[in-house]
């Protein structure tokens, strides 16, 4: 079984939830109508330069986010400010936040500096905050927040991805091996983001 038709990616990706926003900064420089922008999780992986769990929680988890934060309207890109909890070097977090960050817009301080006093992004990520949960999201305009955190342990991979990964790193690995591992390590990124997206077993969303 291909995993994907040559050369594009995975198919499942198209059929992932997508994230649609508005961003007053390209709506006031013209580069989308009305500021509209959507991302699809092939955008987090071209930001990454790989599909794996955690990017895709950290897409998943920015979307229920910014749900929970703005209901049926059009989230603000730009106007929600991220903290998250770990320091930024440790583990995966500063891949969690570059997907985060290009979602919301939100930076530290190499982000668009705005244009007279408007539409600045740096200052609105931050690490090693006292929050519960991964990440909290606060809208600037109305101060509302919530926490959110992914528990990918309730979405195991299969166990042969462990033993084959070695026999990859060591360049030991048939052709068939390595696409085996390569199919088994994107059916639990697909059945995230197809099967558990929606799942507050897995992506947890509380008020802050």
């Amino acid at each position: 079984m291909t995993l994907w038709s040559d050369p594009g990616m995975p198919d499942f990706f198209d059929a992932a939830p997508r994230v649609r926003l508005r961003d007053p900064l390209a709506a006031f420089l013209g580069a989308a109508r009305d500021g509209v922008l959507e991302y699809g999780y092939a955008d987090a992986v071209k930001l990454a330069g790989h599909s794996c769990p955690t990017v895709a929680s950290a897409f998943l988890m920015t979307r229920a986010a910014l749900a929970a934060l703005y209901g049926d309207a059009l989230p603000e890109r730009g106007g929600v400010k991220v903290d998250l909890r770990k320091p930024a070097q440790e583990g995966v977090t500063g891949v969690i936040a570059n997907v985060m960050s290009l979602l919301t817009g939100a930076t530290m301080d190499t982000g668009f500096k705005g244009l007279a006093g408007r539409f600045d992004r740096r200052r609105l990520l931050a690490f090693e905050m006292p929050v519960e949960g991964q990440a909290r999201f606060l809208r600037l305009d109305t101060a509302a927040a919530v926490t959110v955190s992914a528990r990918l342990e309730r979405v195991p991979g299969d166990p042969r991805v462990g033993e084959l990964m070695p026999l990859l790193l060591g360049g030991a690995a048939s052709a068939e091996q390595q696409e085996l591992f390569r199919t088994l390590w994107q059916e639990r990124v697909r059945r995230l983001l197809l099967e558990h997206a929606d799942d507050p077993e897995v992506f947890l969303v509380q008020q802050a």
